[in-house]
């Protein structure tokens, strides 16, 4: 199994400059995870200081069509 916390912190190690969101997004890229496994990873990872509360709902959109291979959105 694809073990997301393990790609973020390998992610986040490579590039200890960047926030924790771009690290998720970097983890969840193309690899078509589904809107439960996201949403419980997204706040198991993601620091809540690098977003604001009222922009969670949008934040998780993105990451739900950052995951997504592009041939699965142009379908």
């Amino acid at each position: 199994m694809r073990s997301i916390e393990r790609r973020f912190k390998n992610i986040q190690k490579k590039n200890p400059y960047w926030g924790s969101y771009i690290c998720f997004i970097e983890t969840v890229k193309k690899q078509n995870f589904s809107k439960p496994i996201i949403y419980h990873w997204f706040n198991e990872l993601v620091d809540k200081n690098d977003y604001f509360k009222s922009d969670k709902k949008i934040l998780i959109s993105h990451l739900l069509s950052v995951s997504k291979h592009v041939e699965d959105t142009q379908k």
